[in-house]
């Protein structure tokens, strides 16, 4: 059984850019084709994809992935293996990294006095209340929540009304890339990302690459994050999540 480009696309949630590309840099080379030329993959091709996908998911460049693979002694249970293992370190960090990102989402509640009206003049139809118990019982020791909190303090709210439309300025920047097409693993979608990791630094609390990372993964994995920003447009939050990540990845 053999299948085109455009199914294993379909298949493996890619782009067909993206297979085109990882067959130019002998990553993943089709095993066969098509009387007319066109590319088709076997179940063996497959496997390996998978296993591609698994280690992009991890973090890893593309030409490390490719020395992993291509390593004559080593086993595919040992890239289970390996990948469990990796898996199970992100959760832990995750865990951890989880005090940042709720940070962010409820940082325009913290240090402000406002009545109800001006609560949701400032937040539109999120009501900074609804879990700052939450985060204080769960996260409230964190480097990253003592530092927004302190920082937020001192923020009018002028303060917060500019923050707030500078987070919405760098969405519509994200909104008309994927509405031209753009990949967001692409140039322009990691400068956006950039300018969003730069954007908490400035308002919130330092921000590495690796927070940056764990706040991407959160904007997939808790669906009160994907419902809120997919509001701004559907599929927002995955193409903020892939080009943050690949942001991340350029600057190994």
């Amino acid at each position: 059984m053999s299948y085109s480009v455009g199914q294993v696309a379909g298949f493996a949630g890619v782009t067909v850019r993206t297979l085109h590309h990882y067959d130019e840099i002998a990553l993943l080379s089709p095993s066969g084709r098509s009387h007319a030329g066109h590319r088709r993959y076997d179940d063996a091709d497959l496997d390996r994809l998978q296993q591609i996908l698994f280690y992009r998911e991890l973090g890893f460049p593309l030409d490390e992935v490719a020395a992993l693979l291509d390593d004559p002694a080593a086993d595919p249970q040992d890239h289970l293996r390996r990948q469990h293992e990796l898996l199970s370190a992100r959760i832990t960090k995750l865990q951890e990294m989880a005090a940042a990102v709720e940070t962010v989402m409820e940082a325009k509640k913290m240090g402000i006095n406002l009545t109800p009206e001006e609560k949701f003049e400032v937040f539109g139809d999120h009501d900074p209340e609804a879990y700052a118990q939450e985060v204080e019982e769960r996260w409230g020791g964190s480097d990253a929540y003592r530092e927004s909190r302190r920082r937020s303090a001192s923020y009018t709210k002028e303060d917060w009304q500019r923050i707030q439309a500078e987070a919405d300025a760098i969405n519509r920047r994200f909104v008309a890339l994927m509405e031209s097409g753009a990949e967001p693993e692409s140039p322009a979608a990691m400068d956006v990302a950039e300018a969003h990791r730069g954007w908490i630094s400035a308002n919130h609390y330092t921000c590495s690459y690796e927070i940056h990372v764990g706040l991407a993964e959160m904007y997939v994995a808790d669906e009160r994050f994907t419902r809120n920003i997919d509001r701004i447009k559907p599929g927002l939050a995955a193409f903020q999540r892939e080009a943050m990540l690949a942001n991340a990845i350029r600057t190994m």
